[in-house]
């Protein structure tokens, strides 16, 4: 069993959204264990998913978690959502994310829900399409948030001013 000081407790807060049964068939018959999808984030911007296998579900949790905070990403953010549109692809999972006015919500499900979530973003709109594989969805959405772009950075790449469309200040 792990034990953590009350910063690195505190520092990021953990969900576990999927719990499944595998099976792995071998010569005297079939192991079962079990397969974990956790997402840890600040909810400050930073967010990372992880996937564990055990043949304890605690473990797997466990397991899960360290391998989520092993592949924290930071999340570019104007306000309380995104600036701009963006896709994120992984096998037959393709996310697009959508910045939107303050006060909208978040407006996606699944896996793509909790990591935006935990990433901080307030006002989003999401949508997969494709396949609604929770893992899938969940490195596709991961790709799509690594992909968001700074105002400021692109300004000074491209040499020219970038209109902000749908930032509102939260105050």
């Amino acid at each position: 069993m792990a034990f953590y000081n009350n910063k690195q407790e505190r520092e990021f807060e953990e969900k576990v959204v999927q719990v499944r049964r595998v099976c792995k068939v071998v010569t005297g018959g079939k192991r079962f264990g079990f397969r974990v999808l956790a997402v840890v984030g600040d909810k400050k911007g930073r967010v990372g998913m992880g996937v564990g296998k055990s043949g304890d579900v605690s473990v797997a949790i466990r397991k899960a978690v360290e391998a989520a905070k092993k592949a924290i990403i930071n999340v570019t953010m104007v306000a309380s959502t995104i600036p701009h549109d963006v896709m994120g692809k992984l096998g037959a999972s393709n996310v697009m994310l959508r910045p939107a006015k303050v006060g909208r919500g978040v407006i996606a499900g699944g896996a793509v829900r909790v990591i935006l979530e935990l990433a901080g973003i307030k006002d989003i709109v999401a949508k997969s399409i494709g396949s609604s594989n929770a893992i899938n969805s969940a490195k596709a959405t991961i790709d799509a948030l690594q992909s968001l772009r700074n105002y400021e950075d692109e300004k000074i790449n491209r040499g020219k001013e970038i209109e902000v469309r749908f930032v509102q200040s939260a105050e």
